[in-house]
């Protein structure tokens, strides 16, 4: 019997996002014209340019905030104006302060201003009722910030709750020489708490299927779980089975990436659990691609891309038949690999700022896509 075929790396980051509902954003519409007066552009004089280059007496200053109604710009006059300040009625254009004379008789531009200089009109980014963004539009700060011009209420702001926790019975504080040190947790902390959630590092579950199903039922308010360990085919690898058992919603196991092939994503009585590889470097890898996925998702915002492009300034071989994720260091943009000993290698792991991406079945070199770590 043939083993399932590995899920692509792209189709399980496309899985995990489509998991989600669309955003329940309200339609924004403009409650008045955008600007609602004439606006400055510039610090400058606001003047009428049908009176050219001739000298103008100075009325007063607007700034920001100002009742523009305060002056009235007649012919031979003008009226000082900061960035953002409404024109005042008479007006039509603003030469900046670095084209006005100042003379005896006022300030004079340097050269004649065309209607409409260095204004934003009323009205032009948006009329009395344009739809702004429809509904089910994806949340962020944009969003956020639209709503508070519209003077529609703006969502409150919580951080995700994201709970770690790694597996396995040879992880302990004082680790004989068979053990180890409970390194990942700490690991992922960091990660989480640089994509900005409010994380919780939980002790280590033992191997256990008891266990791990009692842990699973206390998760409490907890949004994104991650795991590490437990995800593979081994007999102490009870996760999956745990959570089929209990009736979770599997969208993929194993993947096809080196590191990192037995990540597992599941979605459990609403909360979204990464079931990642017990390796230090497999799950970071799958920790940085998949968790700023899922936090996308709960939040309503699109799912990141977290690719960026680069140069391998030397060959790294990859005989395999999975892509690979290579530890480099980068400067700007070229990465420089380092000597990896694989999955297990956090040292390497701690050296590196980026992991540059290797096709598989051959010699990876020149151009290519990489991600940077946290």
């Amino acid at each position: 019997m043939c083993a399932a075929p590995l899920l692509p790396l792209e189709d399980a980051l496309r899985i995990l996002a489509a998991a989600f509902p669309p955003p329940a954003t309200p339609e924004i519409r403009a409650d008045r014209d955008d600007p609602a007066l004439d606006l400055s552009s510039m610090d400058g004089a606001a003047l009428r340019s049908q009176d050219g280059a001739a000298p103008r007496r100075v009325l007063g200053t607007l700034f920001a905030g100002d009742d523009p109604a305060a002056f009235r710009v007649e012919p031979g006059t003008c009226v000082r104006i900061m960035t953002g300040a409404a024109l005042p009625p008479g007006a039509d254009a603003v030469v900046p302060v670095e084209d006005l004379v100042q003379g005896p008789q006022g300030l004079t531009p340097a050269a004649p201003p065309l209607p409409g200089a260095h204004v934003r009109p009323r009205g032009s980014q948006a009329r009395k009722g344009d739809l702004l963004l429809p509904p089910g539009a994806p949340a962020g700060a944009g969003h956020t910030g639209l709503l508070a011009q519209v003077g529609l209420p703006t969502p409150p702001l919580a951080r995700l709750r994201v709970g770690i926790v790694p597996t396995g019975d040879e992880i302990t504080a004082h680790p004989a020489p068979h053990q180890i040190r409970d390194s990942n947790g700490p690991m992922l902390e960091a990660l989480a708490h640089a994509l900005g959630a409010e994380v919780r590092r939980l002790p280590p579950l033992p191997d256990r299927p008891e266990a791990v199903r009692d842990f699973l039922l206390g998760l409490g308010d907890l949004q994104i779980l991650l795991t590490s360990g437990g995800v593979s085919a081994g007999d102490k690898d009870h996760l999956p089975r745990v959570l089929e058992a209990m009736g979770a919603r599997i969208l993929f196991h194993r993947i096809r990436l080196k590191p990192g092939k037995p990540m597992l994503t599941a979605l459990l009585d609403g909360r979204v659990i990464l079931g990642l590889p017990g390796n230090p470097v497999s799950s970071y890898m799958n920790a940085l691609l998949f968790l700023p996925v899922a936090m996308a998702g709960l939040q309503g915002r699109r799912a990141p891309d977290p690719w960026k492009e680069g140069r391998l300034a030397a060959a790294v071989p990859n005989p395999g038949d999975r892509p690979l994720l290579h530890p480099c260091r980068r400067e700007g943009r070229d990465l420089h690999p380092l000597p990896s000993q694989g999955s297990a290698d956090l040292v390497r792991l701690a050296q590196a700022d980026a992991f540059a991406w290797v096709p598989e079945g051959g010699m990876g070199a020149g151009p290519t896509r990489y991600l940077d770590t946290l």
